[in-house]
C-alpha cells in the first residue's frame, strides 16, 4: 500500500502538471514552498494593528469557562468534552445533573489530552469515545473506545479505557493509527474496521473488511464479519445496545448516497434490509425508520423523496411491507433531523430555513395512516435554529434543546414533552447586538429559482452600496445552513470588522447563502446542483451576490466571500467564474483541481457528488475545477487560500497547486497552511483564533471603504 501522503499514480493521470510535487505533504521541498509562503501572508497580515486584538478575542470567546458545556448521559453521570486556556487539547469530564443545573457545576476530570500528550510526547487531538451501555441498567458505567488523533488528521488510533479507574486498560483493545474505528459488540468483543494491510481499504481510504474481535487475542486473529468490494466506499459492522433489542449490523456504503444494510443474525449469516439504497436506514427499537431521497412505490403507496416513513421491523424481516408517514414534505418544509425519546418521535423541521419542532405519538392499533399523533413543540424562535436531543431515550420524554441565531446567544433548556422546557444554560453575549438585525431575502437564479439568504447588518442601514459585506456559502453534500451565533463573527466583522476597537455595530454585513446543493429544502434542493447540475450552486450564491448589489447593500470592491471544504470549490469557483462581483475572496481547506480530486485521500468517495473525472463525467466537471480554469491576463480578487497539512480528508495539494499556479500566472494570492489541524484547520483554540483572525484582517484590509469612496448615484 502506498503511503497515505503520495501521490497516486500522478504522472499518469496528469502528465503535464507542473505542481504535482506540492501533493508530497511532508515532503521537504513542499514543506519548505509552504514556510515560504506563509512567512508572506504572516508579515503582510500579523502586522496590522488590528490583527492582534482579534486574535486575543477570537481566542477570548473559544476559550470562555462562560460557553455551554454540552453532555451526553451515560448512567449517573453526564459528561462532556472541553477546551480551555489551561486545557488547550481538552479534557473529558463529568458531573451529575444536580451539579450541571448549577452556574459553575463541579467537575471530575477523567481523562486530560494535555497531561497525556505530555507523558507520552506526542499531539493527541480528542476524536470521541464509544461507551458499552451495561445490559443491567443499575450498573456503572464503564468499557470505552477512545479514539485519539495525531495533531487532528481523520486517521486516529482507538485505546480502551475503563471509567471506573479513569486509565487505559493494560493489554486492553488498541487499534493502530489508520482510518477506521472500533465498536462494542459486548464487554469482551469488539467489531474493528481498520488497515489489516494491502487490499483492505478502498478507493476512497476507509475500511474495506469488517472483523470482530475476541478479547485476548491478537487483532490479526479476528474473523471476517463482511469483505466489501473494491469500489465499495466503506464497511462497518456495529451493534444496537438498545436493551431487549440488541441487534447486529453490518453497513455496506456504495456511494456517499447510497448504502445497503444487513441484519447479522447470531449464526453470522447476514440477512439485506430489502429497501432503497438511496434511503437513510434507521432501525430503533421495534421501529424501522426510513428517510428517502428518491420517490418509492411501495405496498400501493408511493411516498416522495423527503418522506419519513416507519413501521414495525420484526414484520418487515417478515415480509410485510406498510408504511407509516411520520413526516411528508411540503414545497417550503423539509426534515432536518429526528431524535427518539422513551415514547415519542421529535422531528426538527426547516420550514423557509427556519426551525420547528414537531412531537409525533404513536397510536397503536395497526398501521394506518393517521397512526402517528403530531403536535407543536414550544421554543423555536421566528428566525433561528432549534435542535433536540434526547436525554436518555430508554429511561424517560426528557430532552436537550438548544435555541440560537446570529444575534441571540446560544441558550440550552431541559425539557420533559408535555411540560414547559426550563431554561438552564445560556452562552453570555460575546458582542454587543443592539443595533444590528437579522433578515431574510430571497435572489433569483440564473434557472428562475427563488434562493433564500439570510443577512445580518445595522438596523436602518442606508442602502448605498458602501458597506463591507461578507457571504458564506457552501452548498453540497445535503448540508443546511441554519442560523447560529458565533461570538467570533460578531466580534471580528459585525461590530469592529477589525478596525474600530468599540463593541458596538459597524457597517459590515454579514450574508449567509442557503444555495442549492444543500438541505435546506430536502432531496430535491441538494440533488439539483448534483454531477452535471453543479453548476446550479454556482449560479445561486452569484445571484445572491448580485441580489446584495442591485439592492445596493455593497459593491463588488466591499463584496467578501468565504467558504471552506466544498466551499472552498464554491469559492474557487466564483473567483474564475465571477471574479467582477467580489473584492476579496477567503478560501479554506478548499477541492479546488477536480481532475485528480478522486484520486487524493477520501476524494473517491464524493464522485455522487461531483462525478468521475476519469470517465466521460470530465467533460462536464472540468467546467467547475477552478485549478483547470484560472487564467494568466484575467482580474481576479485577492485570495487567501487556507489549509492544513495534516488535513487527510481534502488533500492540501489543492490549495497549494491553485496558489503556485497563480503565483506563476502573476496573480495577487496569499496562502496560509497550518502544520496541524485536520480537516477543521485547527488543533486547538490557538491555533483556531490565529486562522480566524488572519482571514478576518485580510477581509477588513481589501473591503475597507475609504473616505474617498464615492456613494454610487441612485
Amino acid at each position: 500500500m502506498s503511503a497515505p501522503n503520495a501521490p497516486h499514480d500522478a504522472a499518469a493521470i496528469e502528465p503535464a502538471d507542473p505542481y504535482l510535487w506540492l501533493e508530497d505533504v511532508t515532503a521537504p521541498k513542499s514543506l519548505d514552498w509552504v514556510r515560504a509562503r506563509n512567512a508572506v501572508t504572516v508579515k503582510r497580515l500579523e502586522s496590522d494593528p488590528g490583527f492582534a486584538r482579534l486574535h486575543a478575542g477570537i481566542l477570548e470567546v473559544l476559550d470562555s469557562d462562560a460557553r455551554i458545556p454540552l453532555v451526553d448521559k451515560m448512567g449517573a453521570h453526564y459528561y462532556n468534552f472541553w477546551k480551555d486556556k489551561q486545557h488547550e487539547r481538552g479534557i473529558w469530564r463529568r458531573t451529575t445533573l444536580d451539579e450541571y443545573r448549577k452556574a459553575n457545576p463541579a467537575w471530575e476530570t477523567v481523562l486530560d489530552i494535555d497531561a497525556l500528550n505530555a507523558a507520552e510526547h506526542t499531539n493527541w487531538v480528542w476524536h470521541g469515545a464509544d461507551c458499552l451501555k451495561p445490559a443491567d441498567p443499575n450498573e456503572p458505567w464503564r468499557h470505552c473506545l477512545v479514539a485519539l488523533s495525531r495533531g487532528g488528521s481523520d486517521a486516529d488510533v482507538t485505546r480502551e479505557f475503563d471509567l471506573t479507574t479513569k486509565q487505559f486498560v493494560v493489554n486492553g483493545f488498541q487499534r493502530p493509527e489508520a482510518k477506521g474505528g472500533l465498536s462494542w459488540k459486548d464487554a469482551d468483543t469488539v467489531y474493528v474496521g481498520t488497515d489489516f494491510g494491502p487490499g483492505s481499504m478502498t478507493p476512497s481510504g476507509y475500511p474495506r473488511i469488517a472483523k470482530e474481535w475476541k478479547r485476548g487475542t491478537p487483532m490479526d486473529a479476528a474473523s471476517v464479519v463482511y469483505e466489501g468490494k473494491p469500489d465499495d466506499v466503506a464497511i462497518t459492522a456495529f451493534r444496537d445496545h438498545s436493551r431487549g433489542y440488541e441487534r447486529d449490523f453490518v453497513s455496506r456504503v456504495l456511494t456517499f448516497y447510497a448504502d445497503e444494510l444487513y441484519g447479522r443474525r447470531a449464526d453470522g449469516n447476514l440477512v439485506k434490509i430489502d429497501v432503497p439504497d438511496s434511503a437513510k436506514k434507521f432501525v430503533h427499537r421495534e421501529w424501522l425508520l426510513l428517510e428517502l431521497r428518491d420517490p418509492w412505490t411501495i405496498d400501493g403507496s408511493t411516498w416522495p423523496a423527503g418522506s419519513l416513513i416507519a413501521t414495525r421491523f420484526d414484520a418487515f424481516m417478515a415480509g410485510k411491507r406498510a408504511f407509516e408517514p411520520p413526516f411528508t414534505p411540503t414545497a417550503t418544509a423539509s426534515l432536518e433531523s429526528y431524535t427518539w425519546t422513551k415514547n415519542h418521535l421529535l422531528l426538527t423541521v426547516l420550514d423557509n430555513v427556519k426551525s420547528r419542532i414537531k412531537v409525533l405519538t404513536h397510536v397503536d392499533g395497526g398501521v394506518l395512516a393517521d397512526a402517528w399523533q403530531a403536535s407543536d413543540l414550544v421554543g423555536a424562535p421566528a428566525i433561528g435554529t432549534v435542535t433536540v436531543a434526547a436525554v436518555d431515550d430508554e429511561e424517560s420524554d426528557a430532552y436537550f434543546m438548544t435555541v440560537t441565531d446570529y444575534l441571540t446567544p446560544t441558550t440550552l433548556y431541559l425539557g420533559e414533552v408535555g411540560k414547559p422546557p426550563e431554561r438552564i444554560k445560556s452562552t453570555p453575549a460575546f458582542f454587543d447586538a443592539s443595533g444590528l438585525e437579522i433578515s431574510q431575502y430571497f435572489a433569483t437564479s440564473k434557472d428562475g429559482t427563488r434562493v433564500p439568504y439570510f443577512m445580518v447588518a445595522k438596523k436602518g442601514m442606508v442602502l448605498d452600496g458602501r458597506h463591507p459585506t461578507l457571504l458564506y456559502g457552501y452548498g453540497g453534500f445535503e448540508v443546511s445552513l441554519t442560523p447560529a451565533y458565533s461570538g467570533g463573527v460578531g466580534r471580528s466583522w459585525l461590530t469592529h470588522g477589525g478596525k474600530a476597537s468599540e463593541n458596538a455595530a459597524s457597517n459590515n454585513v454579514y450574508v449567509v447563502a442557503n444555495i442549492r446543493g444543500g438541505g435546506e429544502f430536502g432531496p430535491r434542493w441538494h440533488q439539483a446542483a448534483l454531477r452535471e447540475n453543479r453548476l446550479r450552486a454556482y449560479e445561486d450564491f452569484a445571484a445572491v451576490a448580485e441580489d446584495l448589489i442591485a439592492r445596493k447593500v455593497t459593491a463588488p470592491k466591499h463584496l467578501g466571500i468565504m467558504g471552506g471544504s466544498n466551499g472552498g470549490l464554491l469559492m474557487g469557483n466564483m473567483v474564475t467564474m465571477v471574479p467582477q462581483l467580489f473584492g476579496a475572496v477567503v478560501c479554506q481547506v478548499p477541492l479546488l483541481d477536480m481532475k485528480r480530486y478522486s484520486h487524493l485521500l477520501a476524494g473517491a468517495s464524493w464522485m455522487a457528488e461531483y462525478g468521475d473525472p476519469d470517465t466521460a463525467d470530465w467533460e462536464f466537471i472540468k467546467g467547475f475545477s477552478p485549478y483547470q480554469n484560472v487564467k494568466q491576463g484575467v482580474a481576479y480578487p485577492l485570495v487567501l487560500f487556507m489549509t492544513s497539512t495534516r488535513d487527510d480528508r481534502v488533500h492540501p495539494g489543492h490549495a497549494r497547486k491553485m496558489m503556485a499556479r497563480m503565483l506563476e500566472q502573476g496573480h495577487d494570492v496569499l496562502y496560509y497552511e497550518n502544520i496541524e489541524g485536520g480537516h477543521g484547520g485547527a488543533a486547538d483554540n490557538r491555533q483556531l483564533a490565529t486562522m480566524s483572525a488572519l482571514g478576518y484582517v485580510f477581509l477588513s484590509q481589501e473591503l475597507a471603504v475609504s473616505n474617498e469612496d464615492e456613494a454610487p448615484s441612485p
